[in-house]
């Protein structure tokens, strides 16, 4: 078993995060001493914190995470990363069409007037 601080180096999330995590209930630990209310995590513990980060980097909200979690055959996680793919891929083109409208409106000669 694993203390949160050596836990948090092996997962990259922060004790701080480590917390909230356990107090929504999204990665709990699997060992709380009651005698000095440190907290454990295990190697279980360790692949869930390692997919969290990569949620997080993905985008996903926190109830999003939630989900991913408490299905813990994880079936639905290609699904989920799938959409939230194409969901970035949206934006992508979506920020793409905003810069190609600055760049005509520049080339329309209109942007030469706002520098007067």
């Amino acid at each position: 078993m694993y203390k949160v601080s050596e836990f948090s180096k092996m997962t990259g999330l922060s004790k701080e995060t480590l917390r909230y995590y356990a107090d929504i209930k999204l990665l709990e630990p699997v060992y709380i001493d009651p005698k000095n209310n440190y907290r454990y995590y295990d190697n279980g513990s360790y692949l869930v914190g390692r997919l969290l980060v990569y949620l997080r980097r993905f985008n996903f909200s926190i109830q999003e995470m939630l989900t991913v979690v408490n299905d813990e055959s994880f079936e639905n996680l290609e699904k989920l990363i799938k959409a939230k793919k194409q969901d970035l891929e949206t934006e992508i083109t979506r920020i793409q069409n905003i810069i190609e409208e600055m760049d005509d409106f520049f080339e329309m000669g209109i942007g030469e007037d706002l520098d007067d």
